[in-house]
């Protein structure tokens, strides 16, 4: 579903992606890995537009796809659940998932049922604001919000980050159905080791702007990934 060749990024004179090639299969999780400042989440923001990449050239299911800005990127089929959630605090959380409606490009503006089935939470408190809701609450809120806009490539930014164990335990088996559905290809940056080694099919491994690893779980094995990503 996505392809990435020889990607490069600049921060005005600094470079911070250097020729990182990856793919991420419909149907799967491919888990982005490395410590803090590698790199990770400016790849993310590249291929969703959220930053405008120096080079290289990105492909989604099968269109190679220009450096356009992210709502463009967004109708595309790329969907964005960025580190730190960003809900709108002022809007419900109902006003909040509907925001999503702006990719779909004359499809039916509803809520699909399965976005609440996912989230029961969202449809209990569908009418509360969303800087109301908890750290967990509004993760599950910015997944939902993704969601809305039936992607074919989620990229999920530490989804695990501040959460209860609870809910992340209820966000790894959401991601675990959506992979199994198999409609869409999840990238997934994440710092919890056992949670992503769990869940993932694939792994990349960054080190100072440059994939160093590359390989499926049972190539790579616990104990090698570990290491790749341990400071």
């Amino acid at each position: 579903m996505l392809s990435i060749q020889n990607l490069t990024l600049h921060y005005g004179q600094s470079q911070i992606l250097h020729d990182v090639s990856l793919e991420a299969a419909q149907g799967k999780v491919t888990c982005l890995m490395g410590t803090n400042g590698v790199g990770k989440t400016s790849l993310l923001k590249a291929v969703s537009g959220t930053h405008k990449r120096s080079g290289g050239e990105v492909v989604l299911d099968g269109e190679s796809l220009p450096p356009l800005p992210a709502h463009y990127l967004a109708r595309k089929g790329i969907a964005y659940v960025p580190q730190g959630r960003e809900i709108f605090p002022l809007l419900t959380v109902r006003e909040n998932l509907e925001t999503g409606f702006a990719c779909l490009d004359g499809q039916s503006a509803v809520v699909p049922e399965q976005v609440y089935e996912l989230f029961p939470v969202l449809k209990d408190m569908q009418n509360r604001r969303g800087g109301d809701l908890s750290g967990g609450q509004q993760q599950q809120l910015a997944i939902g919000r993704a969601l809305i806009t039936r992607p074919k490539l989620l990229l999920l930014d530490e989804p695990t980050e501040g959460i209860q164990p609870n809910i992340i335990q209820q966000i790894g088996r959401v991601i675990a159905y959506l992979r199994d559905q198999g409609k869409m290809a999840i990238l997934l940056v994440e710092q919890y080791f056992d949670f992503a080694f769990d869940l993932a099919d694939h792994f990349y491994a960054m080190r100072r702007g440059a994939v160093i690893l590359n390989g499926s779980r049972g190539d790579i094995g616990r104990d090698a990934l570990l290491k790749a990503v341990s400071v």
